[in-house]
């Protein structure tokens, strides 16, 4: 029988679960509801073209911790972004970003 043996909700928003497997093994789960940022994605889409008014910096997205998680996951089997170098940082971003599977977390338009 599984038991959760701890909850806690992270400064990012995110709730993560302790969970005691029935064999011993602990399972941790993270959540993070989407809805908000999604939603605030969408008006900073269509609000302006995302630059400053002296137009020398640019809005391009806002991509939830939780997400930064995955995508390092999928790309070398860890969950630490921070570890990656920066390069490959830039390229997930830019790859993720410039996909139609994930133009919800654009804040305007414009490819990297």
């Amino acid at each position: 029988m599984t038991k959760v043996r701890a909850t806690e909700w992270n400064a990012d928003a995110t709730k993560t679960r302790y969970i005691q497997e029935s064999d011993g093994k602990l399972t941790i789960n993270n959540q993070q509801n989407l809805n908000p940022l999604m939603e605030r994605n969408k008006k900073l889409y269509t609000q302006n073209d995302g630059y400053t008014a002296s137009r020398d910096m640019r809005r391009i997205a806002s991509v939830p911790p939780i997400m930064l998680q995955l995508w390092t996951k999928e790309y070398n089997g860890s969950n630490n972004w921070w570890a990656l170098p920066k390069e490959t940082q830039k390229k997930i971003m830019r790859t993720k970003l410039n996909s139609s599977e994930f133009k919800y977390f654009r804040t305007s338009e414009g490819s990297l």
